[in-house]
């Protein structure tokens, strides 16, 4: 019997039952060009899509597939990534609104943002090419109907698989330019140390977004135009051009020859008006961790791989963090060497966050006035005059952000358009101006000069310590009080783990909602190597090595495709968010 006729007459056979019955399904089917495996089907409608696991399979030796070879990692993750957008678009075209209740009639898969980033929805072995996707199995409230669920099975999916796996309905040149700007922006971010620069953002890139809430660029792509237009007539999108002076020139794999403007290691100030650029030009640095699709506008900008954004985030927890570098000599005698918090203030929990990002592995810090603690970023002459040192227990950051680069070799790019006094600090200042960004270094230096800053440098021989924390595993549970494991999440900036709502707002550098899933489970993975001897961030750098080395499958104990990759940084963050956190510490010297 075919398998058309199997699904057939098992369809039939649970037409008008409760939803219940399609459990029937679970199992594997032969099609003629793939196979697809039920391996688990939701019991309600209503339930999401990462309830379901329905995986189809294509032999890479069929000569209808699409054929590559791959080389690299970073060549599989750029394939994979591309097939996932392929397919995620077909069943958009083809089985994309709901035909019932909840979920009824989707067929979909896990959504890619404008990052290429490593997912587990599409899996590339030397024999198969596997898609993870979702089916919504329809019901009229929580009774099948057999009939859409025939025509998504055997009529949509098949065509979905076709014309997103087959060679001939893919375009290789598309392709190829998927895998040639994901390896000339992995190249162009390993020649940043060499360069001696924390980013590089080349000319011609389109920096602005669509929204606040959209990672889209915001243009419609006219290369005959020196101003590219957007779709709101009174908005202008300025190609990015580099001042002359920090102009770099770099010859990538692929691409060739490009020019763009390096941001040297160091302490560097962003400044300008309000509305011309300053955070634009920041959150192109934050994400410049991942690399971007073609036409994101952003394909040539790179910043470290450890770059951090850190700002203030009031009430949030802090665990035995030594934020002395920072803040000592509190009332009562409080100590800060081990600080710990339920409720961390907006300069405390800026001082956690700088001090958490350094014991992670942070070598470059972003930071924007915006959202920065004004207490914990400067004391001015006149409140330095009316409060007595010995009356504050905070040093600012304007004392110790030179300290960061000459002991622990950590760079700051901080957007600031108000404090004339960082001038003195920085080793290069970039005014934006209609978002174009301008060299004003030796203005701000003569500045400087010709008017010397009258605040007093405050505590300058007090070091900035990291005290290496050892998590306690009992700590880290992902059981609710049913004692049912339980860790979810329905959106970016918050994971559910356990009893705990894990709040992440302030970790911007997260950008889908898949990576916040995979960090649940990663935490879960963690506890593995929480034996009391390891720091936290060898146990967070040792979950990135076992998903290098195996997949990011590594991290469950079951299969999905609702994971992507996340940095051993935010493994740490996400774990000192989690209110029942416990470590020991121990001195170490960086």
């Amino acid at each position: 019997m075919v398998i058309a006729d199997i699904l057939k007459n098992k369809l039939a056979s649970i037409n008008g039952q409760d939803y219940g019955a399609y459990q029937s399904l679970l199992g594997e089917y032969d099609f003629s060009h793939f196979k697809l495996i039920i391996q688990q089907i939701p019991k309600d409608p209503y339930a999401p899509p990462h309830t379901g696991v329905y995986r189809i399979q294509v032999r890479r030796d069929d000569k209808r597939i699409i054929n590559f070879s791959i080389n690299s990692k970073i060549q599989k993750i750029s394939i994979s990534d591309f097939l996932a957008r392929i397919f995620f678009k077909f069943s958009q075209n083809i089985s994309g609104e709901i035909r019932g209740t909840g979920f009824s009639g989707i067929i979909t898969i896990n959504q890619p943002g404008q990052a290429i980033l490593e997912r587990n929805s599409v899996i590339i072995t030397d024999d198969v090419i596997e898609v993870r996707c979702f089916l919504g199995l329809p019901a009229n409230g929580r009774i099948i109907v057999s009939e859409i669920a025939e025509q998504m099975l055997l009529s949509e999916l098949p065509e979905i698989v076709e014309h997103s796996l087959f060679e001939a309905h893919i375009n290789q040149k598309d392709l190829t330019k998927h895998i040639e700007t994901t390896e000339d922006a992995e190249y162009l971010r390993s020649k940043l140390d060499t360069l001696g620069l924390t980013a590089f953002i080349a000319n011609d890139a389109s920096l602005p977004r669509k929204s606040g809430t959209s990672d889209k660029p915001l243009l419609i792509q006219n290369k005959s135009l020196s101003i590219k237009t957007t779709n709101n007539p009174e908005q202008k999108v300025v190609p990015f051009i580099s001042p002359n002076s920090l102009i770099k020139e770099i010859n990538l794999p692929h691409a060739g020859l490009i020019k763009g403007m390096g941001i040297p290691k160091g302490v560097t100030l962003i400044t300008g008006g309000g509305y011309h650029g300053k955070s634009t030009l920041l959150n192109a640095l934050e994400v410049g961790i991942y690399n971007h699709i073609p036409g994101d506008g952003r394909e040539q900008c790179v910043s470290n791989k450890q770059t951090a954004k850190v700002r203030a985030y009031s009430g949030r927890s802090v665990t035995k963090t030594d934020i002395s570098g920072f803040i000592r000599n509190l009332p009562f005698k409080k100590d800060t060497t081990s600080f710990s918090t339920e409720n961390a203030s907006g300069s405390t929990s800026q001082a956690a966050n700088i001090i958490e990002a350094m014991e992670a592995g942070a070598e470059v810090l972003l930071m924007d006035e915006d959202t920065c603690a004004t207490n914990f970023m400067i004391r001015d002459s006149k409140m330095q005059q009316l409060v007595n040192k010995e009356d504050e227990p905070i040093t600012t950051f304007i004392d110790r952000v030179k300290q960061l680069y000459i002991e622990h070799k950590i760079s700051t790019v901080l957007v600031l358009g108000g404090v004339g006094d960082y001038f003195d600090v920085s080793d290069q200042v970039i005014q934006m101006k209609n978002y174009t960004p301008s060299d004003v270094t030796s203005n701000a230096q003569q500045i400087a000069a010709d008017f010397p800053a009258k605040r007093e440098i405050e505590d300058e021989t007090n070091p900035i310590s990291i005290r290496a924390r050892i998590p306690i595993d009992k700590s880290v549970s992902p059981l609710n009080k049913h004692g049912k494991f339980s860790v979810y999440a329905k959106e970016i900036h918050r994971l559910n783990f356990g009893d705990y709502a894990i709040d992440l707002i302030d970790l911007e550098q997260l950008i889908e909602l898949s990576q916040t899933k995979a960090l649940g489970y990663a935490m879960v993975h963690a506890k593995k190597y929480m034996d009391g001897k390891k720091t936290l961030r060898e146990i967070t750098e040792r979950v990135i090595q076992d998903i290098n080395d195996n997949g990011m499958d590594i991290i469950s104990d079951r299969i999905s495709g609702h994971f992507a990759m996340f940095r051993s940084l935010e493994l740490a963050f996400t774990l000192n968010r989690l209110r029942s956190f416990n470590v020991s510490q121990k001195d170490i010297n960086t």
